[in-house]
């Protein structure tokens, strides 16, 4: 039955003009997938053993369901008897990256941004941090002064609101769209080799718990799991939690701020103890804690743990976010002084930089990751298709 319905989802693949056959690093998924599906040692690791034993074969969408629902928490690998220097070679935390930083390119929309994925390093997103803010410190200094005194703490005096609103609007809308339509791709592969079925309640209540409490990443038995070597640690589930929650503040923050300006007429700049500015400082932060660990964890990772070739993509998100933080805070400290034209510069150039990097860059591994869990939620419910008394 099981064999039947790949067959229909290659046909399908087929006649849309799609590619079905798998790439080298699916083929190594699907092979590594084999062998521990014969193990099952990790069975209840993570959610992608369970996920793994519903399935005799691995199709495509099979390989990129189950690439996203990996945490690259590195449990199994360190658990695994067939591990490397085995002639085996089973390393799936490594094969699971290499095939989820693919599904990133092949479902980026438009398509032909897909390769952005690849390039997006540590480099580029900084120096276009750099080089936004060098524009806006150009555009301040012929304007006026770099070092303007007669501010009064109103940032609206160098940059209008509705320029500001002119400026990110359009690309805050692209980012949801670009990155809406590429899950969405993603979910109608996927659905079809995750039993079909529809989202319910129950499932989505589920899976939004686990992907808010970051579950997975706790090694399966709420130890934690691995980084540089074999210790257990929660390191990492605290510091993506900080930097979770801390963006999540911050996005906070502006939305309430755009309801005071718009609904109220209530004008920024806004001071403490007013709800804009708590959620601010608080999200920034959190957003310094949690970047500043998981750079320090990033660096420090054991190279088996993931794809190489991704680190650059994974530290210039890193770096983005903090800067962002880090000059968002600074603005508020110095709002008061003539440093206040350099700095609101240096925030829009970093915000500018993160805002357009999103849709090509880390961020997406959290929709995706999010999508794969509520398909795993719904999966679960449905009768097993290879267990004891299936068709």
């Amino acid at each position: 039955m099981q064999a039947l319905e790949a067959l229909t989802r290659d046909a399908r693949a087929l006649a849309q003009g799609e590619p079905v056959q798998l790439s080298a690093p699916e083929t190594e998924v699907a092979r590594q997938l084999q062998i521990c599906n014969a193990c099952r040692y990790c069975e209840g690791f993570c959610a992608v053993f369970p996920a793994m034993t519903r399935r005799l074969e691995f199709g495509k969408a099979d390989i990129h369901f189950l690439a996203n629902l990996c945490h690259n928490c590195g449990a199994c690998l360190h658990a695994c008897q067939y591990a490397p220097p085995h002639e085996f070679a089973i390393n799936v935390p490594q094969a699971m990256a290499t095939v989820r930083g693919q599904t990133y390119a092949d479902y980026a929309w438009p398509p032909a941004l897909g390769k952005l994925y690849q390039r997006n390093g540590l480099t580029l997103s900084v120096a276009l941090a750099a080089g936004l803010a060098l524009f806006l410190l150009m555009a301040v200094a012929l304007k006026g002064s770099l070092w303007p005194s007669d501010l009064g703490g109103n940032f609206y005096k160098l940059f209008p609101h509705n320029l500001l609103v002119s400026l990110f609007a359009p690309v805050f809308l692209f980012v949801v769209f670009a990155l809406g339509m590429g899950v969405a791709r993603f979910w109608r592969d996927v659905t079809p080799a995750t039993s079909g079925a529809p989202l319910n309640l129950p499932a989505t209540t589920e899976a939004t718990g686990n992907a808010l409490r970051l579950k997975y990443l706790d090694g399966g038995h709420g130890d934690g799991c691995h980084n540089e070597d074999d210790a257990y640690t929660l390191s990492r589930r605290r510091f993506h939690h900080f930097t979770f929650y801390g963006f999540l503040l911050c996005f906070a923050a502006t939305s309430v701020a755009t309801v005071y300006h718009y609904v109220f007429g209530w004008v920024a700049p806004y001071e403490l103890p007013s709800l804009p500015k708590l959620l601010g400082v608080v999200g920034g932060v959190s957003l310094l804690i949690g970047t500043a660990g998981l750079w320090h964890l990033n660096r420090r990772r054991h190279p088996l743990h993931g794809d190489a070739a991704q680190k650059p993509m994974d530290l210039g998100f890193i770096a983005l976010l903090f800067l962002t933080s880090a000059t968002g805070l600074a603005l508020w400290l110095l709002r008061g002084t003539p440093a206040l034209a350099i700095t609101l510069c240096l925030h829009l150039g970093a915000v500018m930089a993160l805002f357009a990097t999103l849709p090509y860059g880390k961020f997406a591994h959290g929709v995706f990751r999010t999508a794969s869990l509520l398909r795993f939620a719904v999966e679960k419910r449905q009768p097993n298709p290879v267990g004891l008394g299936a068709d």
